[in-house]
């Protein structure tokens, strides 16, 4: 059972007995309208429970026009609906629609326009909505051991990634299914959520290190993706595959590694410039085999450019911490 699934039972229960206690009619609708005001995060929460609230206020206002000058019959409510759905949602109060609904539905109910009777929802409404306030702002679920057992993931996805790739360098009739390259994607879209929900319960806003995080290891996905491209096309083995396969060999350790060192680059320049250095293709198998091997080594390169960049970022926030 979900930890939402516990705070939603909370909220209700205490939303019901406070509307008791203070002699609300209609008790138990506080508790519907605490269920319906919990959500996923902190800040999610304080938007949709102020949507809530607003929409909530507009249409009661609404529907007591109409009550008033049309009446209590089943088909004002359809009127209601057409007016007040598309109104709401204009108004970027859309998230309200469900909870304006229950409040008007309810003074339908009670058959009267009064004051108390406009009172008395709007006291359904603060206490329900304020019980799932309190819930919601008191406590979230940590998502640290999910993200570092999606990073975990993900490193070991790309490691796994890498150690197939240098295999086809060296022997290009090895065949591969390419399974690491789905589930390490799924892993990185999936800590982009989880990142995105850790954002935003923080009540006050600032840089999610575990969004930079995965947003990195996502460029750095779509430039494996590419590198695939171009070892597709190595159909024999030459020896500058053996060597871009030894960087692949150090990749697979470097990319489990906290900090970026720059010795694999330092091996992809003298790697390059050995390429220079080589006498023209002499035949069209070899031209195509060098091409590959030379663009899969500018895309080495902007792989390892995407590492050093986050490093920075890391040693500048570290830095600030630190003074």
């Amino acid at each position: 059972m979900g930890f939402r699934v516990i705070k939603t039972a909370i909220a209700a229960l205490a939303a019901i007995y406070t509307a008791f206690l203070f002699g609300v009619d209609n008790s138990l609708s506080a508790g519907i309208l605490a269920i319906l005001g919990i959500d996923t995060t902190r800040k999610r929460s304080i938007q949709t429970v102020f949507a809530r609230f607003m929409a909530s206020i507009l249409g009661l206002i609404l529907a007591s026009l109409l009550f008033e000058f049309i009446g209590f019959h089943i088909w004002v409510l359809a009127v209601y609906i057409l007016l007040a759905y598309p109104l709401l949602a204009r108004t970027g109060l859309k998230d309200g629609i469900i909870t304006g609904s229950v409040i008007v539905f309810h003074l339908f109910a009670r058959g009267e326009v009064t004051t108390n009777a406009i009172l008395t929802e709007l006291e359904l409404l603060v206490i329900g909505l304020g019980w799932a306030s309190v819930l919601n702002l008191a406590y979230m679920p940590k998502e640290n051991h999910t993200l570092f057992a999606l990073r975990a993931a993900t490193e070991n996805g790309f490691s796994d990634i890498f150690g197939h790739l240098a295999k086809h360098l060296r022997n290009p009739d090895s065949i591969w299914g390419g399974e690491e390259v789905l589930a390490t994607g799924a892993a990185i879209e999936e800590g982009m959520e989880v990142s995105q929900r850790a954002r935003e319960n923080r009540l006050i806003p600032q840089d999610e290190p575990w969004q930079l995080y995965f947003q990195m290891r996502r460029q750095q996905l779509e430039s494996i993706q590419l590198m695939m491209e171009s070892v597709a096309f190595v159909s024999r083995h030459v020896p500058q595959a053996e060597l871009i396969a030894v960087l692949f060999d150090r990749l697979m350790v470097d990319v489990k590694s906290e900090y970026y060192e720059g010795e694999t680059e330092r091996m992809l320049s003298e790697l390059e410039r050995s390429f220079r250095g080589l006498p023209l293709p002499e035949t069209r198998d070899e031209f195509e085999t060098r091409s590959a091997l030379f663009q899969l080594s500018r895309e080495l390169r902007r792989f390892l450019g995407i590492a050093s960049r986050e490093k920075k970022r890391k040693a500048t926030s570290a830095q600030t911490i630190i003074q």
